[in-house]
């Protein structure tokens, strides 16, 4: 894999920094505050109906094995139509797609705040995926034709990162407030007035990118599609079954000969729907892998935190969303520092750096006991893995789209975007299932005369020690990753070429 530089012919040729990007005007507020609202509410919306899954069971007569669908139907449709809603906005314009998404998303919401049954509602969480898949990277690949390259794209990917990490927190506290002051329905019609208003603003605000001329990959849509379905079913599979279950082992089967023959399709097709010539780049090839690795900490942290914080501690729902709220605030201030800071330091320090944070937050709390209390087992931790974080996830960010093809930056945000969401699934599975073992193993430690709550939180704990070093581990091999494939410069990032056309 060569290392080509940015701005060189490979990745699209140079051009002067800023040349073509949108001006720093009165209205780049305004912007980033459409797209970074955007992506907050698409990834909050992965979380705020977790709090509310005991009223949908109670109300809609859910089985428990069908209860986890209410959020795998939205993961799954995001997680695996991602490529193809990058190249969509690529192709006809990222404005319009953008819109396209946001509209089936609110109508999504709707009809999901409106259903009357299981199946009425799973339907409807699936389009809500599909809308965010839409809508996702359409908007990160927005900032290149909307901010100039420098301080205002720098902030710009700032916020738009600091709504992608923090959407998840901040879903468990608004879920804890509509659930406990309305009703488990308002966590899916609270959409609605922000898609209204998104719909309204966008047109107003956001420049339209020109649409590239040609022919839509069909062959190389349905592989990539049908291949991530397939693999982020089998992480949803394992992370119920177990990583032994024949139904996940044939997904991860059938999602890799698709894979492969995406891969084969896209090397012969004249214009793919995702460019294998963006991995060819060695420093955007790490970026994406520093991505997953990263993501696949954070998909489990959250999870298990919540039932620590709930069946630990005795918090509830709104306590708990509410005791995750510093680590919101770390990550945004880590991100916005970062962007700051990058123009003269380099995005290798902060990438590295935050790698390094995020490992020792991990392993603080890989030791959480049963008598941990909150500021030393829940709050310290989670300031290191919200400041590393926010660290990390601008300059992946930047540096994702460093010499990318002004015709290409919606398929390099949909190929960020699933790095994201694939992460986030592969590391839930995999410590769900680490978790899993090392709770049926401290089993026969309990005191014969230990009671149930005592059981629960004792082999809950030990879990989690087992989950959180798997958690650090990914960080570490995220650490690995910056040291060994990553060598941007603050030059490159001062010189880069701006992948957005004229506005």
């Amino acid at each position: 894999m060569s290392a080509a530089a940015p701005g060189s012919p490979e990745s699209g040729g140079p051009a002067p920094a800023g040349a073509g990007a949108a001006g720093s005007d009165s209205r780049t507020g305004p912007r980033l505050l459409i797209i970074a609202v955007c992506q907050l509410m698409l990834v909050l919306d992965g979380t705020i109906v977790t709090v509310a899954l005991p009223d949908i069971h109670e109300h809609l007569g859910f089985s428990p094995t069908s209860l986890s669908w209410v959020v795998n139907a939205y993961i799954l449709a995001f997680g695996g139509l991602l490529l193809l809603g990058g190249r969509a906005g690529d192709i006809l314009g990222r404005r319009r797609v953008l819109m396209a998404g946001i509209a089936l998303f609110g109508l999504a919401s709707l009809s999901g705040g409106l259903a009357g049954n299981e199946a009425w509602l799973l339907v409807s969480r699936a389009l809500q995926g599909m809308g965010a898949a839409i809508a996702s990277p359409t908007a990160l690949s927005l900032i290149t034709t909307n901010f100039r390259e420098g301080r205002d794209r720098n902030q710009a990917f700032a916020g738009y990162a600091a709504a992608s990490v923090s959407g998840s927190a901040l879903g468990l506290i608004l879920g804890g407030v509509l659930v406990s002051g309305a009703s488990w329905r308002w966590v899916l019609l609270v959409n609605l007035p922000v898609a209204a208003l998104l719909l309204i603003a966008v047109p107003r605000l956001i420049k339209e990118s020109e649409p590239q001329p040609g022919r839509f990959d069909v062959a190389g849509a349905a592989a990539s599609t049908g291949g991530l379905l397939a693999v982020v079913y089998g992480l949803i599979r394992t992370g119920d079954e177990g990583w032994s279950d024949g139904l996940a082992l044939g997904s991860f089967a059938v999602g890799g000969v698709l894979l492969a023959s995406f891969a084969l399709i896209e090397s012969r097709a004249r214009q793919p729907i995702t460019p294998l010539r963006l991995f060819r780049d060695r420093n955007r090839a790490g970026a994406y892998l520093l991505m997953l690795l990263t993501a696949a900490a954070m998909g489990g942290m959250f999870f298990f935190l919540t039932q620590y914080v709930q069946e630990v501690l005795g918090y509830s729902a709104l306590r708990t969303g509410i005791s995750f709220l510093p680590v919101t605030v770390a990550i945004v201030v880590a991100a916005q520092v970062s962007s700051g800071l990058m123009p003269r330091l380099g995005a290798r320090p902060f990438m590295a750096g935050g790698a390094v944070l995020t490992t020792c937050g991990m392993l603080w709390l890989a030791r959480l006991a049963e008598d941990s209390g909150y500021v030393t087992g829940i709050l310290l931790p989670g300031l290191l893995l919200g400041l590393g974080i926010g660290a990390v996830y601008v300059p992946v960010a930047l540096v994702a789209f460093l010499g990318v093809r002004p015709e290409e930056s919606g398929a390099a945000s949909g190929l960020l975007d699933t790095s994201q969401q694939g992460g986030s699934a592969l590391g839930l599975s995999v410590m769900v299932t680490v978790f899993g073992s090392a709770s049926r193993g401290a089993a026969g430690d309990l005191p014969a005369d230990a009671g149930p709550g005592e059981q629960a939180g004792h082999l809950l704990v030990e879990g989690l020690h087992s989950a959180f070093t798997v958690g650090a581990l990914f960080t570490a091999c995220a650490l690995v990753v910056v040291l060994a494939a990553t060598r941007v410069r603050a030059a490159d990032l001062q010189a880069a070429t701006p992948p957005g056309g004229g506005a």
